[in-house]
């Protein structure tokens, strides 16, 4: 099989789908591999080591006329043109929040399967999870910077100092990467709150942390209450192919604090607040609604590419060298965690939780095959 990596093209996605790595490896199985220029220079990855690798280098056009296409992000309209019949598209989609998107995917007839909805029996989703520990982290990091006084915030530091308070973090939702945003702002000295409707799941949390995070279960009384005193709020909610709840009212923001900052880590989905319904970029990340500083960039982990290039490649390479080796369909009638994932095929919406808030017609994937 042809597997094509072209550069992203969305607003500062400095990620690439594969390192030079992660090409050997598909070369090694007797695939070939079309990489266009400079699509890893964003994430220190230059030409040559691609060429060392054994990939070729092409445009775009070359990329994308391959019988597999890897990426990072969904295809932006730009690339809509690309999209056609047979297509195998492997990478992050989140269709649920993008009806455009998923009417193009449809239209071309293009088999998709999106990163984020691959999933073991357990619940679990690996190819999330590594972005959701990034984007977490990130997302504690960049409370604290926005706090700052020069940036529009309060002007308050997390770790107080000595007979001056903390600052308070609420996250809401307590999956991977609200964890990992209250660990990370656990280590910069705030005082953390964790909401998540999972009565278990708080006591592993409690368990994790060793009891130095409140833990609440999340209703609207304890959101509510928790955000009138927070300097930081981190939405980590995610509803594994739906959109996001929206859980935070306009009401509920203007209740905060003047100078508080939220981050919404779940804007990718739609977002959970409703005054962030706007995606920004890394080059425009904020604006402020009721007096609160709204940071809602849909690629958050696109701004450490060196890390998070490495860490996503290390979760997909296994299922991309099963995709390009065995034939489509063969495979998904074996390899659930793909079949749950396969989000269009040959023209249907094979998603029930996104073709469900999009209001378009779902088809079980097994009435396909």
């Amino acid at each position: 099989m042809r597997i094509g990596i072209p550069k992203e093209t969305k607003n500062n996605e400095n990620r690439v789908a594969l390192p030079p790595e992660g090409v050997h490896e598909l070369i090694h199985d007797g695939q070939t591999v079309c990489v266009e220029r400079g699509a890893g220079v964003g994430s220190g990855i230059q030409d040559a080591a691609y060429q060392e690798a054994g990939a070729t280098l092409g445009s775009a056009d070359d990329a994308w006329a391959s019988d597999m296409v890897m990426k990072v992000k969904e295809p932006t309209p730009a690339e809509y043109h690309y999209l056609r019949p047979g297509l195998l598209l492997f990478t992050y989609l989140h269709l649920a929040a993008n009806k455009p998107l998923t009417e193009a995917l449809l239209k071309a007839k293009v088999n998709a399967v999106a990163y984020e909805n691959v999933q073991k029996e357990d619940g679990s989703l690996p190819l999330l999870s590594p972005m959701s520990e990034i984007a977490g982290s990130l997302a504690a990091q960049i409370g604290t910077e926005y706090l700052e006084k020069n940036h529009g915030g309060k002007g308050i530091l997390l770790a107080g100092v000595p007979g001056v308070r903390k600052g308070r973090v609420v996250v809401i939702g307590g999956g991977v990467s609200g964890t990992n945003a209250a660990r990370v702002a656990l280590g910069l000295g705030a005082r953390v709150t964790i909401l998540d409707v999972n009565v278990e799941r708080l006591k592993e949390i409690d368990d994790q942390f060793n009891g130095r995070v409140q833990t609440l279960l999340s209703n609207t009384s304890n959101i509510a209450n928790a955000l009138k005193t927070a300097d930081v709020a981190i939405g980590a909610v995610l509803l594994p192919g739906h959109r996001a709840p929206t859980l935070v009212s306009r009401q509920m923001v203007r209740d905060m604090p003047d100078g508080s900052v939220i981050v919404d880590i779940a804007i990718d989905q739609g977002g959970i607040f409703e005054t962030g319904s706007r995606v920004t970029t890394h080059d425009d990340p904020t604006y402020v609604q009721e007096g609160v500083i709204h940071y809602a960039v849909a690629n958050m982990p696109g701004a450490v590419p060196q890390t998070a290039t490495y860490a996503l490649s290390n979760a997909t390479i296994g299922y991309a060298r099963q995709l390009a080796s065995t034939p489509l369909v063969e495979l998904l009638q074996t390899n659930q965690d793909l079949y749950r994932g396969t989000a269009t095929y040959q023209g249907h919406m094979t998603l029930g939780a996104a073709a469900a808030d999009l209001d378009i017609p779902f088809t079980p994937l097994n009435k396909l095959l």
